[in-house]
């Protein structure tokens, strides 16, 4: 299955996300909500985000792999889609403003996700030999 690593590598960052909201829900000693401290609420906005994006990012690439993609074109894919989050996630993290890092990080987002529904339905219907 070649589409194994982006699950571990998504699982590690769902980790991170969560323990860096609650490091901040401690340091801050906020149970719910953001508690109107401007660096949690980026951090739950980050992990918001995420799990808006992740999902149906992998799911495309089990469809990848189902209609038997070439393992380069699902890589492609899945390496963009952990590019994407990765520099999303830093950007919302420095700040609230729109950054670089910000705006590469969702192009490239949907552009995995551009790429692997296009692909998904070509391998689907023209096979694997395309």
């Amino acid at each position: 299955m070649h589409t194994a690593p982006y699950f571990t590598a998504f699982g590690l960052l769902t980790i991170l996300h969560a323990y860096r909201i609650i490091r901040l829900r401690l340091k801050y000693k906020v149970g719910i909500g953001d508690g109107g401290v401007p660096e949690l609420a980026r951090m739950v906005r980050v992990f918001g985000n995420y799990v808006e994006y992740v999902p149906l990012g992998l799911i495309l690439l089990i469809g990848l792999e189902f209609v038997q993609a070439p393992v380069w074109y699902m890589h492609i894919c899945g390496i963009t889609l952990l590019l994407g989050r990765i520099l999303h996630a830093l950007g919302i993290s420095r700040t609230a403003g729109k950054s670089g890092e910000r705006m590469t990080g969702m192009a490239l987002t949907f552009l995995s996700i551009l790429l692997s529904s296009i692909g998904v339905s070509l391998w689907a219907f023209l096979g694997p030999s395309l």
